[in-house]
């Protein structure tokens, strides 16, 4: 097996081969870094790259596997991973997209860092986010724009643009990533791969707090559905002083997906109001997907989702203060980061509680619609991806009114604090991935992995590899 075929195996099959002795972590990170060198400067995807700590640790990690019994060994045992550049890995710089900050040093691991230590993963390095992981593409003042290895004039998305972009071009085995109103959906979706939004409550952010009210989790990028089962039965679990707290799943994520589900009821949605309908792209990767799950034994029936009013504005308001409470200089913000810092400074505090309120009000209406339903399909984003620089010449009234427009489809679960997971389906006419997400009933993650499963193995999609880095 080549290098190439190597770099894009799937996480979980790299990790069966480093079991069973037939390739060495030392020999993985060693490809990725070589393609690293190579594609990265085209593609922005690694904001920081972690060589050296990267070789020792595979090089021990190669050692260990010759001298233990595989069955001792964690499932991911030897595979490299990406972090984002919002989480901090000790010794390694944490910008946030922040360019006054790309010299700031960590003096920790977070906690999900430390979960993927304990997994056995090497990390790779730092990928590329959107400033201050506010902005569904991925295009921070002062960095190189992360791109598209589908076509490098498109963005991969964001906030988690940079790991998408990575994952998809071969430049690590997983990525990790964080949504809090589709920055890991988005970009599994303009990327072809796989992205999970866990239940709250799912993954620790522990040692730092929460600052959104539970809109935002962290969580895996995979080119397969068992890779990012595999990723989030890594970070899963509870750390004492969390929040929130959820059971462990039993069995794990990546155990439970090879039983197929049952006959599941599934709604589809196509429209959301007041947004309007999906780009005709977005609305046929539905339809496709409905009839697959029909093929596949499952019944499908179209429904209205409720009105998206009243989470628009109160959504927006969390997030705009959340950024406004973070304290960066206004002069080293983006434009639109800007705007919104200087519109939550015009708010009061009570203000800020009833967009809160009001928030956990239009989030009971979800789940209560989505609780007839095993599962809902719906398009990730309202139209396929975007040009690099797309809104750059927009005011930032028209750059929200435009983020809000492409991601209509991701914020509700993220209010809702519903699993959702983004998957392929294909290709728009222009050649760049599309997909749908598919959203469960909280707590669900189980079902929405054994039905992705259940679509991938019928449908298979991590095959296919961009042109532009199969090389």
């Amino acid at each position: 097996m080549n290098s190439v075929d190597l770099a894009f195996l799937p996480a979980t099959t790299q990790a069966a081969l480093i079991r069973q002795r037939q390739v060495s972590p030392l020999e993985l990170v060693e490809i990725y870094l070589k393609r690293i060198d190579r594609l990265n400067p085209a593609l922005g995807a690694y904001v920081a790259v972690m060589a050296d700590q990267a070789l020792a640790d595979a090089k021990a990690k190669t050692e260990q596997v010759m001298t233990t019994d595989p069955t001792d060994l964690p499932p991911l045992f030897g595979v490299s991973v990406s972090v984002k550049d919002l989480n901090s890995v000790a010794g390694v710089p944490c910008a946030y997209g922040i360019n006054a900050a790309r010299e700031r040093i960590a003096s920790h691991d977070d906690y999900i860092v430390t979960k993927l230590r304990r997994a056995g993963l090497v990390i790779l390095g730092k990928t590329a986010t959107s400033q201050m992981g506010s902005l569904p593409y991925t295009e921070p003042p002062g960095f190189p724009p992360a791109r598209n290895p589908w076509n490098l004039d498109y963005t991969p998305g964001g906030s988690s643009g940079g790991g998408a972009a990575a994952l998809a071009a071969g430049l690590c085995a997983l990525s990790q990533g964080s949504d809090g109103g589709g920055s890991l959906r988005g970009p599994a979706f303009c990327c072809g791969l796989v992205g999970m939004k866990a239940t709250r409550g799912r993954v620790s952010f522990s040692p730092v707090g929460e600052r959104l009210n539970g809109l935002a989790v962290n969580g895996p990028l995979g080119r397969t559905t068992a890779d990012a089962a595999a990723l989030l039965d890594a970070l899963s679990g509870y750390e004492l002083g969390d929040p929130y707290w959820l059971p462990d799943p039993d069995p794990s994520f990546g155990v439970g997906l090879e039983t197929p589900p049952s006959s599941l009821r599934i709604g589809y949605v196509t429209r959301l109001d007041p947004i309007g309908d999906a780009d005709p792209v977005c609305r046929q990767a539905v339809y496709e997907a409905v009839q697959r799950v029909e093929d596949l034994g499952h019944t499908a029936e179209e429904v209205t989702f409720p009105n998206l009013d009243e989470l628009i504005d109160p959504f927006t308001v969390v997030w705009q203060c959340v950024l406004a409470e973070a304290g960066i200089p206004w002069i080293v913000l983006e434009k639109l980061n800007r705007w919104l810092s200087w519109r939550a400074w015009r708010m009061n505090s009570g203000a800020y509680l009833r967009a809160v309120s009001k928030l956990q009000q239009v989030s009971r209406d979800i789940v209560r619609f989505c609780a007839p339903y095993d599962v809902l399909i719906l398009p990730v984003f309202m139209h396929p991806t975007i040009p690099v620089g797309a809104w750059k010449s927009l005011s930032s009234p028209q750059i929200l009114e435009k983020v809000i427009h492409w991601v209509a489809p991701c914020p509700p679960f993220n209010a809702s604090g519903q699993p959702s997971l983004a998957i392929p389906t294909g290709f728009s006419p222009l050649g760049l991935p599309v997909g749908v997400q598919l959203v469960g009933r909280p707590a669900a993650e189980a079902t929405l992995f054994a039905l992705a499963h259940q679509i991938e193995t019928a449908y298979p999609w991590h095959h296919h590899r961009p042109p532009l880095v199969d090389q």
